[in-house]
C-alpha cells in the first residue's frame, strides 16, 4: 500500500498518437489535510475512493489505499466534497515496458499536461520518451489536491 511515482511536465502532444487508451476522469476531495487526502474519482463507468498519506521528503513515495465503489455512490460523495474539482483526460502510454499516465487537464487547469510513472521501488531506472519535460516530482503545486484549490490558470 505504498505508491512510488515520478511526475513530469509534458513538452508536446506526441503522447496522444502513442496512447493505447484515453479516459475522461472527474475527481474531487472529501479531505485535503496536509497529512492525508481522501479522493473520490469517477473514470468512465468505474469509481474509487482513495486515501493518500503525506509524501516522503522527495515526494517520491507515500501511503496509498484505494477501493472501488459504485458509481452512484461516488456521484453522491462528489456532492459533499470540498469546493472545486479536477477534470481531465487520462492517456495511457507504454514506453520501454513502462506505463505512463498522461493527464491533460481541463477547465480551470486547462493548458497543464503532466505525465506520471509508477515505480516498483525508489531506485528503479526510468527511461523517458522525448515528449517528457521537466520533472516535478514532489512539487506540491502539481498535486491534484493543490490544483483543485489553486488552479493552473491562476498561477
Amino acid at each position: 500500500m505504498r505508491e512510488i511515482e515520478r511526475k513530469f511536465l509534458v513538452k508536446n502532444s506526441r503522447y496522444k498518437a502513442l496512447a493505447f487508451e484515453k479516459k475522461y476522469t472527474i475527481q474531487a476531495y472529501l479531505n485535503t489535510h496536509p497529512e492525508r487526502s481522501v479522493r473520490i474519482r469517477i473514470q468512465e463507468q468505474k469509481a474509487w475512493i482513495t486515501v493518500k498519506g503525506k509524501s516522503d521528503e522527495k515526494g517520491l513515495s507515500r501511503f496509498e489505499w484505494e477501493q472501488t465503489i459504485a458509481v452512484a455512490d461516488a456521484e453522491k460523495l462528489l456532492k459533499i466534497c470540498e469546493p472545486g474539482k479536477i477534470e481531465k483526460y487520462r492517456y495511457y502510454v507504454k514506453f520501454i515496458n513502462q506505463l505512463f499516465e498522461v493527464d491533460e487537464f481541463l477547465g480551470e487547469n486547462s493548458g497543464l499536461v503532466v505525465a506520471e510513472a509508477e515505480l516498483e521501488n525508489i531506485n528503479q531506472p526510468l527511461a523517458l520518451p522525448d515528449w517528457i519535460g521537466e520533472e516535478v516530482t514532489g512539487n506540491k503545486a502539481y498535486y491534484n489536491a493543490s490544483l483543485m484549490k489553486l488552479p493552473y490558470t491562476n498561477w
